[in-house]
């Protein structure tokens, strides 16, 4: 007989109870809900209302239930529909009447709040943990390619020179933003459900700040209501998530354009690559392509979870039994990604002579040979189109700017002088801009030096 069937008269039919039941997913919230009810009986015991005694003994078994959970040692049933009744089952069979004294003051729907809610602040110091260890393999890098001259694009057109390192540093940045914005919903979701019970609170004399401390939370949530249907911390983290896989996403697209022989800037490992089942001579890119593709299963969760609480009336529904399989799945999916996709950046090859080869064409040195005009006092429009005028030469005489005679940059201005090559050097034009957040390599030694103090601090918290 269910816990909550006391105002039936008639059994639960069994396609409503599969269809009811969430245990098949939720059972990962074991140690989040005997967590939950170990703070729960622990404040009833503090504050009188079950006997100290009785709630040690709740506690004690809650403790033994965690191990022989761990152990494979519990079998959940469908027929307690969640694992909230599950655990309520399973300590009444313990230790009897004392065991269901553990739900006075509480309902499932703040418990599920909780259970949810602890559970996702717990994943959030583990995908950072893995962010953190991709900045260190971004780093790495960098380190070891600040004069890997490489054109820099826009509409992926060569646009002006940058470095291998410049590129890492700015992958590292986006990552870097990932990790704070994950810092950011911790903060807003270090508030406890419960206490709320089922939406009104309790007549008991419950202590919800008492519970909030033993969980770790900074405080209860102000308000009832919103304490049992708030999941803005799960859509906010969702939110987190699928900008973060988006980030993995455009990382991935550079990883498989690099690495193709169109650019082959790059060469992945052999252990991050695979081959062809035909064609012998294929290398692939599988782990950046799956990355890209899994972006979209975290896209999906979130547009899932803003579905379901888009038209829920206050408080509680049971539309959302549904928010917790997309954001496992989320979960999973962002944890499985992180550490192949750190392992596969940090153990790729640069192609340093295929990189500067590039950007030996498409003159990308063309703004530096505009501002070498504006040094010497032209008006930058002006010079402007003086090298669109010098570039369109080039193309017509198959020159590029460094191989033009200076007889014919002299042909459209009398500032040009000997200097001009100097000046377009793809090592004048990278090492001057020394601006902050530039591509000289002092400028990105800066860069790394900023993001090693920020995975520093991680570490050390």
């Amino acid at each position: 007989m269910k816990l909550w069937a006391g105002r039936f008269q008639k059994e639960t039919d069994d396609k409503v109870n599969d269809f009811n039941s969430s245990i098949s997913f939720d059972a990962r919230l074991y140690k989040q809900d005997i967590t939950g009810s170990i703070a729960h009986a622990t404040m009833l015991g503090e504050q009188g209302i079950i006997a100290r005694e009785e709630a040690d003994k709740i506690v004690e078994t809650l403790k033994v239930l965690l191990n022989e959970i761990e152990d494979g040692k519990v079998e959940f049933t469908k027929d307690s529909e969640d694992i909230h009744m599950n655990m309520e089952v399973l300590l009444t069979e313990r230790i009897g009447a004392t065991g269901k004294r553990l739900h006075t003051a509480r309902s499932r729907n703040d418990q599920v709040a909780l259970d949810f809610r602890l559970f996702v602040k717990e994943e959030i110091p583990v995908i950072i943990g893995m962010l953190v260890d991709l900045e260190k393999a971004l780093i790495r890098q960098a380190e070891s390619t600040l004069d890997a001259i490489m054109p820099g694009y826009t509409h992926l057109q060569r646009a002006q020179p940058i470095t291998f390192a410049h590129a890492m540093m700015a992958y590292a940045n986006m990552f870097r933003r990932d990790i704070t914005r994950l810092e950011d919903c911790t903060e807003r979701m270090d508030e406890s459900p419960l206490g709320s019970g089922a939406l009104a609170t309790s007549t008991h004399p419950v202590d919800r700040f008492r519970t909030a401390e033993l969980l770790g939370f900074a405080k209860p949530m102000d308000n009832s209501l919103d304490g049992v249907s708030d999941r803005d911390f799960a859509i906010e983290f969702l939110s987190a998530c699928s900008i973060l896989m988006m980030h993995l996403s455009r990382f991935s697209e550079e990883i498989i354009l690099w690495c193709s022989w169109e650019f082959k800037f790059i060469e992945l490992d052999d252990a991050y690559a695979t081959g062809s089942s035909i064609m012998p001579q294929k290398k692939n890119p599988d782990v950046a392509e799956l990355v890209r593709g899994k972006t979209g299963r975290v896209y999906g969760s979130l547009i899932t979870l803003l579905t379901v609480m888009k038209g829920i009336p206050l408080a509680y529904n049971k539309d959302m039994q549904e928010d917790k399989e997309p954001v496992f799945d989320a979960i999973d999916t962002v944890e499985l990604c992180l550490p192949v996709f750190t392992a596969m950046i940090d153990t790729l090859t640069v192609n340093r002579a295929n990189m500067r080869r590039a950007a030996n064409g498409g003159f990308i040195s063309a703004t530096d040979c505009a501002d070498y005009l504006a040094k010497k006092g032209m008006p930058f429009r002006e010079a402007y189109g003086i090298v669109g005028k010098l570039v369109g030469h080039c193309v017509d005489t198959g020159h590029s700017l460094e191989t033009l005679p200076l007889e014919e940059y002299q042909k459209v201005s009398p500032y040009f002088q000997e200097d001009v090559f100097d000046a377009l050097s793809l090592e004048t034009c990278v090492g001057g801009r020394k601006v902050y957040g530039g591509p000289a390599p002092e400028a990105v030694l800066k860069q790394i030096e900023n993001l090693k103090a920020f995975v520093k601090e991680r570490e050390e918290a």
